[in-house]
Formats: structure tokens, C-alpha cells, sequence
């Protein structure tokens, strides 16, 4: 461990090109997958510009609770049925996950397929029930 700071003190240039580039990466696979929305701004773009939603979880977790009006295509079986997005494609669409794992992803995925007005919901489905906002049950 001496050795690392010896290292690092002695190529300081080196260290911080590191550093740079690992934050650019970072940056640019951020924002790649979309912008990042709270349950409230999730909610105004819902009410307000009648944006998607779109649900990745699997169907036992759409099941127990999911946002009203949402579109269920679970994050396995995205890239095979993505053309049931097709009519959708001019609006904003909100990727819910359970906690935000796969959104990032799938919102990468939309992206590649031509789609323009992406987000996701910062924490996923966990983040909306925390905030106490409204999920429907079939």
C-alpha cells in the first residue's frame, strides 16, 4: 500500500489522467441512458406532458404494484419486443425499474432504437413507494 502512494506521488500527471478519464467514462455511460428524475418531476412530466411509463421489472413485481397507465416490457425480454414501443416514440418516456439497476440499460437500449425523450426514475419503483406516491394493483 506504501508503494501505491509512493507511485502516486511521484506520477501525479498519470494519477489525474486516470482520474479524468474514469470521470468522462463515468459522465458519458450517464448520460447515454438519460436524464434522471425524482418521483416529483416523474409526477409533473406524467400530469403535465403526458409522458410513459415504462416498467422493466418482471411480472411478480409489476404485479404487487405498479404506477397507473404504466407499460410493462420486463428488462429480459426489452430488445425482442421494442417494436411495441414504436407508437411511443415521439413522447417522454419514464423507464421504472425495482431499484435502479436495469434502467440505465435499457434506456441505452431505446437510445440505439432511435428513441429521443428518455429518463429514468431515479431509484426506481423502491424511490417512488418511498416518496408515499400511489402504485395500482391488478
Amino acid at each position: 500500500m506504501d508503494r501505491l502512494f509512493e507511485f502516486a506521488g511521484n506520477h501525479i500527471e498519470l494519477v489525474g489522467a486516470f482520474f479524468g478519464l474514469l470521470f468522462l467514462l463515468w459522465w458519458t455511460e450517464r448520460s447515454k441512458s438519460g436524464q434522471s428524475l425524482s418521483p416529483m418531476q416523474a409526477t409533473q412530466l406524467l400530469n403535465n406532458e403526458d409522458a410513459v411509463v415504462l416498467d422493466v421489472r418482471d411480472k411478480k413485481d409489476f404485479n404487487e404494484g405498479r404506477i397507473t397507465g404504466s407499460i410493462h416490457i420486463p428488462f429480459a425480454s426489452l430488445k425482442t419486443r421494442i417494436d411495441e414501443l414504436a407508437k411511443y416514440k415521439e413522447k417522454q418516456i419514464i423507464i421504472a425499474d425495482k431499484m435502479g439497476q436495469h434502467s440505465g440499460t435499457a434506456g441505452k437500449l431505446l437510445r440505439e432504437e432511435g428513441f429521443e425523450n428518455i429518463a429514468r426514475l431515479s431509484g426506481g419503483i423502491s424511490e417512488w413507494k418511498g416518496s408515499n406516491m400511489p402504485l395500482v394493483k391488478k
